[in-house]
C-alpha cells in the first residue's frame, strides 16, 4: 500500500493534511471495532470532537499516522489502534502496512511483531553506548534537537509515524525524545507495545503518559526502554490503579 504520485490532499482546522485513504481507513475500522466491542466508544483523530467527554474505557484510533510520509511515497506511515483504560493504553496494535509488518502488545501480556506471516515475541534491548536515539524524520524541532545533542555520545535515527516507538519495543533503538506536539492518537497504541516489551513514553519528570485526558494533546515525553521509575514506583501505580 503506497501513496499515488496524484492525491487529493485537505487541510483539516490546524492545517494538518488529511486524504481520501485517512477517511477511508477510519470508516473501516470503526465498523471493524464496533462488531467486535459494540458497547465500547471510539474516539478517533478523524471524527474527534473537543467539546465531548470521554468515558474511561475507550477506542483510540488515528487511522493513518504518518500522512506526510504517505502522501510523499514513503512507507513510514501506520495505522494506530488503542484501547485505554482509565488513562492507561492496555492494548494496542500498529500496522505499518507498506513495511509489511505489525505490532501489538499491552503491559503484563508481552508484545509481538508480526512480518512475512511470522509472529515473533519482542523485548526491548539494556541501554548501550553510544546511545541509540530515534527522532521524527518531519518534526524534529528546536527544543528536541537541544535535548538530544545534550546526551553526549549517541547515534541518531530519524523515521516517521508511531514506527518510532516500535523500534525502542523491538530493541533497535534505546530513547526516542519528544518536545514538540504531538497527540494522544499518535502514541497510544505504540505506548501500549512499548510497555508490553518492558518500556513506555513518560513525562520530562518520570511519570507516565496517561490518555483520555481533557485535552487531546500529549506533555513532551521520552520514550524509553526501561522504566525509569524504579520497581517501587512501578508497584504502587499499578496498585493505584
Amino acid at each position: 500500500m503506497r501513496a499515488s504520485a496524484r492525491l487529493d490532499v485537505a487541510r483539516k482546522a490546524d492545517l494538518s493534511p488529511v486524504t481520501a485513504a485517512d477517511l477511508a481507513a477510519n470508516a473501516i475500522i470503526e465498523t471493524g471495532l464496533a462488531s467486535l466491542l459494540p458497547d465500547v466508544p471510539m474516539v478517533s483523530e478523524e471524527t474527534f470532537d473537543p467539546a465531548a467527554s470521554r468515558p474511561s474505557c475507550f477506542w483510540l484510533i488515528d487511522p493513518l499516522d504518518g500522512t506526510k510520509e504517505f502522501i510523499s511515497g514513503g512507507d513510514d506511515f501506520t495505522v494506530n489502534i488503542a484501547l485505554i483504560d482509565d488513562g492507561v493504553p492496555i492494548f494496542g496494535v500498529v500496522d505499518a502496512p507498506a513495511k509489511g509488518v505489525a505490532y501489538s502488545g499491552g503491559a503484563g501480556i508481552g508484545a509481538w511483531r508480526r512480518a512475512g506471516g511470522e509472529t515473533v515475541a519482542i523485548r526491548v534491548a539494556p541501554p548501550r553506548s553510544p546511545l541509540r536515539v530515534v527522532a521524527s524524520a518531519s518534526h524534529l524541532d528546536p527544543q528536541t534537537r537541544a535535548y538530544i545533542d545534550a546526551l553526549g555520545d549517541h547515534v541518531l535515527c530519524q523515521a516517521g509515524s508511531s514506527i518510532k516507538i516500535c523500534m525502542l519495543a523491538e530493541g533497535n533503538a534505546d530513547l526516542y525524545p519528544r518536545l514538540g506536539p504531538t497527540s494522544e492518537w499518535d502514541t497510544a497504541a505504540a505506548d501500549a507495545v512499548l510497555r508490553g516489551a518492558g518500556g513506555g513514553l513518560f513525562q520530562l519528570d518520570g511519570t507516565p503518559v496517561r490518555y483520555g485526558k481533557p485535552d487531546i494533546a500529549n506533555p513532551h515525553f521520552v520514550a524509553r526502554n526501561a522504566d525509569p521509575r524504579g520497581p517501587a514506583d512501578q508497584t504502587a501505580e499499578h496498585t493505584a490503579t
